[in-house]
């Protein structure tokens, strides 16, 4: 039986996590404090469901009309919490944004409603009433969240260990990877490993070693194809962990410093050039902005066929 799922924020990730949940068999209800992004949400919404569709990702059945029933779009969070069994928090990496959004859902939810963030780097527990700790934690979802699996599940530090685990076997019935975490880390894995590199590649692109795509060519040819298959610590293994012990010893690299900012991502928002949403970042992005998102989704869901095929060794040999 399907739950009723509210989803706090019709955004980026927002509007495709209601789509995730639709196509899970639940009843979304999304909202936004922009009837701009409330109304946008509907057609990029459309657009990756006919995108999952085509390709088999989803039921035929699974069409505009469909997704007009399954998800219903709110104006008014009252309405989109009201007997809400789970509410996701997908709104701007802001503490007092998060806080106010918290006090207000404490004050509209069901007193069973689990309270579930979809934030990156922040803490959200001091952030959420003391009242709603045992049923509060972090659901952290990775773009486009309809085909990348990963989901971070992390506890509140008096978090019900049973909410935990309804929550983890909620996103394994939707074929996704959910990971629980110990403790709060800003980032988790994922972001963390990903920040690391970004760092790099900053430093590399103020200090006009390489351009933009020459960087993207040496990630994605000497990287990223053996990533899918062995991880990173897999990898290692297969290097030779006396290599990865030598290279240690002698300090091979030095991670750059952190600045805080980075001369060519300044100048490139300074002139309006801050990504796909706006049709140019690193590189220009002609066309509309859901035919760039549906360009992308294609080729993420025939890497994804791919690998289902292939397979990964990461998770082969008997972890030591």
């Amino acid at each position: 039986m399907g739950l009723k799922v509210a989803v706090i924020g019709a955004g980026t990730m927002g509007h495709a996590l209601a789509l995730v949940f639709a196509l899970g068999g639940h009843e979304v209800r999304l909202t936004d404090s922009s009837m701009t992004v409330l109304d946008k949400a509907g057609g990029l919404m459309e657009t990756a469901l006919a995108t999952l569709t085509m390709a088999g990702e989803a039921p035929r059945e699974a069409d505009a009309e469909w997704l007009h029933h399954a998800v219903t779009r709110l104006p008014v969070l009252a309405e989109a919490v009201e007997e809400a069994d789970l509410i996701i928090e997908a709104i701007i990496e802001q503490p007092d944004a998060k806080r106010a959004l918290f006090a207000e859902i404490d004050r509209l939810a069901p007193e069973t409603s689990i309270i579930a963030s979809n934030t990156s780097y922040l803490d959200p527990f001091p952030l959420i009433p003391v009242r709603r700790q045992s049923r509060a934690l972090i659901l952290h979802w990775y773009t486009p969240p309809y085909l990348v699996d990963l989901v971070d599940v992390v506890g509140g530090p008096e978090c019900d260990p049973e909410v935990v685990a309804f929550c983890v076997q909620f996103c394994r019935d939707m074929g996704k990877r959910p990971v629980v975490m110990r403790k709060f880390v800003p980032g988790y894995i994922a972001n963390r490993v990903q920040s690391a590199i970004a760092l790099e590649v900053q430093k590399l692109l103020d200090e006009g070693v390489a351009t933009a795509s020459e960087i993207d060519t040496a990630i994605i040819e000497g990287i990223a194809l053996r990533l899918p298959i062995l991880g990173v610590l897999a990898k290692a293994d297969f290097t030779g962990l006396a290599f990865t012990q030598t290279s240690l010893a002698n300090r091979m690299y030095e991670p750059p410093p952190v600045r805080g900012r980075c001369d060519t991502v300044d100048a490139l928002v300074a002139q309006g050039r801050t990504g796909v949403m706006a049709g140019a970042g690193f590189y220009d992005w002609p066309g509309e902005t859901a035919e760039v998102l549906e360009a992308r989704d294609r080729r993420l869901m025939a890497l994804k066929r791919a690998l289902r095929q292939i397979g990964t060794m990461a998770g082969e040999g008997r972890e030591a």
